[in-house]
């Protein structure tokens, strides 16, 4: 596959159709209306890919719109028919639609240059694929920066009987974010200094903070640690506020996208982050969330006050609303900004926007520098660290299985839970495109993540996760992959194993009908969603025949995370970070089962 060229595709602009009409039905507030969502369905759908001018907060965008709206129009299919979508691409460049999270054939899963050519202009491409599942999933371009500029939409397949818990009424709630700045200005803009959106630095004040509260030693010590690994413990998002606007369904937080209900009803609310570059902190203030779909899986019910979601992913939750407004607060990790909309029994109410919390910064636990609580002495990280860890047997791949007690000198997994023990790292290999290493990866699954779990609210983690069906492959994996997400912020290099997709075009191959363990483990600062094609991963999180089918993984800093495969899938499919710069720039890799 070549490199989609994220410059070109995006470069172009034109503003060929006037800005009316471009909120797609499921984000306009008409009166009260039934369950069902004005949306395309039924026979042979059609969808049109196009530039749209497009009214965001008050200004005018170029935007790549479906059917003329941003996001684009709901898609509706169901479970155990076939699917007919006909997409005609208006652009003067290819383009591609991907079903994401749908398992489908390779060769219409709509990424060009792995199993399909793209779609030239002026051309109509036909996808044609059996609908094998049911739940709440999405679809974008796979092609240069036109995610990035609109081009997605929302996907709803109804099951083919009941599901297992009930509502009377469901809203999609699709998170985004927008910048009027061109994708390859961004992008240029991070490659000349990687801090480049970061307004939100530390400063002076909170140094004088720091020292009040935890002595003036450990002050200058943390500001040492930090200053010697050339990293920032601010840098939560690479794209923040300082350029974003944050949308629901497509609206500004003073457009207030507004989901009516009845008062008594069971309202359900279809999660999914179609942003390019923002992970969300997702609340509604005085109501409690009951989280029963992830990835479009049914879920054993989890009641919480805040999830985190990240790009690709989806979470449907049902809430019982009283006779009131809520604000449906949407934050970016960052804290830079939110998204907001309201849940209201009537058109015109709203409810107070909570604000916005402190900014979190990260910590030596956050970058893999913490063994049982304890700093690893502000060692920098890199080639040689190892003078500053535990004793390890080092691997020639230099990534160590450290000596637990009665571990026998490798890595033992806890009852249900592979790689739940910490794992130190051995010297670093990944050269230029790693300029950091998670010394000591361990799970975090238990953890809400960065700037979360300190207000008292119940947040829900991946620990949280129980299918309602035992998954059907109940057999261990036969062998493992361990692949380390890789970057180098200074050079705004993304990769796995320290090699971006240029530079590792072969592909990682699995055995068809095999059952593979991927081992991913982040050595970076940065949470990465991490998307496979094709294939469930099963996240291997404790929960036994239990454990969750995800598509989309999100990774903390400094985590060894697992997830069994079945590589049921015969063809060639895409695996990259959903951060969608970073996998431009090379956090990408082609999985071939045969």
């Amino acid at each position: 596959m070549a490199r989609r060229d994220l410059l070109r595709a995006a470069g172009a602009t034109g503003l060929l159709v006037g800005s009316a009409g471009l909120v797609p039905a499921y984000a306009e507030a008409p009166a009260a209306r039934a369950p069902g969502l004005a949306s395309v369905g039924g026979g042979p759908i059609d969808l049109v890919i196009e530039k749209v001018a497009l009214p965001v907060d008050g200004r005018i965008g170029s935007a790549v719109a479906m059917n003329r709206t941003v996001p684009g129009p709901l898609i509706r299919l169901r479970e155990g028919e076939d699917a007919v979508l006909r997409v005609t691409n208006r652009l003067e460049e290819t383009s591609s639609i991907h079903w994401h999270g749908l398992i489908l054939p390779p060769e219409m899963d709509g990424v060009p240059g792995v199993s399909f050519a793209g779609i030239r202009p002026g051309e109509t491409f036909v996808y044609r694929f059996p609908v094998r599942q049911s739940g709440t999933y999405w679809c974008h371009s796979h092609s240069g920066g036109q995610e990035l500029l609109g081009l997605y939409a929302p996907l709803i397949i109804d099951p083919a009987g009941p599901e297992p818990f009930r509502y009377d009424r469901d809203h999609v709630v699709m998170l985004s974010d927008w910048s009027f700045e061109a994708p390859e200005r961004l992008l240029a803009n991070m490659k000349s200094l990687p801090s480049y959106y970061n307004y939100q630095q530390r400063t002076v004040g909170e140094f004088f903070r720091d020292a009040r509260r935890d002595g003036l030693a450990a002050a200058v010590g943390n500001r040492l640690d930090w200053g010697r690994m050339r990293m920032d413990p601010t840098d939560i998002s690479d794209l923040t506020g300082a350029t974003y606007r944050f949308l629901m369904n497509g609206l500004a937080a003073a457009d207030n996208w507004t989901g009516l209900f009845r008062p008594g009803e069971a309202v359900r609310l279809r999660f999914i982050d179609a942003g390019a570059m923002t992970v969300f902190d997702v609340r509604i203030p005085d109501l409690r969330m009951t989280v029963v779909q992830v990835h479009g899986q049914n879920v054993k019910p989890v009641e919480v006050d805040e999830l985190r979601i990240g790009p690709g992913e989806t979470y449907d939750v049902i809430v019982r609303p009283g006779n009131r407004a809520y604000t449906v607060f949407a934050e970016a990790s960052d804290r830079s900004g939110h998204a907001r909309g309201t849940l209201a029994p009537r058109p015109g109410m709203s409810a107070a926007v909570p604000p916005r919390r402190a900014r979190p910064t990260r910590t030596m636990a956050d970058m893999g520098m913490e063994m049982d609580g304890m700093a690893m002495g502000g060692a920098p990280m890199g080639a040689g660290a190892m003078a500053a860890a535990p004793a390890a047997a080092t691997g020639a791949d230099g990534h160590g299985a450290m000596a637990m007690p009665g571990a026998g000198g490798g890595v033992v997994p806890g009852p249900g839970l592979p790689g739940s023990l910490p794992v130190a790292h051995g010297p670093d290999t990944h050269g230029v495109g790693s300029s950091s290493v998670a010394m000591v990866a361990r799970s975090r699954l238990d953890e809400p993540g960065t700037g979360l779990g300190g207000d008292g609210w119940r947040v829900l983690t991946y620990a949280d996760l129980r299918s309602v069906e035992p998954q059907p492959d109940r057999r261990e994996p036969g062998r493992a992959v361990e692949l380390h997400l890789t970057g180098n912020m200074e050079r705004y290099m993304w990769s796995f194993d320290g090699r971006k997709y240029s530079e590792a075009p072969d592909a990682i191959r699995f055995r068809y009908g095999e059952r593979i363990r991927l081992v991913l483990v982040n050595d970076t600062m940065m949470e990465h969603p991490i998307h496979l094609h094709g294939m469930w991963m099963e996240l291997e999180n404790g929960g036994g025949p239990n454990q969750p089918r995800l598509h989309t993984v999100l990774v903390k800093p400094g985590e060894r995370l697992t997830v069994a495969i079945t590589a049921d899938a015969p063809g060639r499919w895409a695996m990259h970070c959903h951060l969608l710069l970073h996998m431009e720039m090379g956090m990408f890799r082609v999985v071939e089962v045969a």
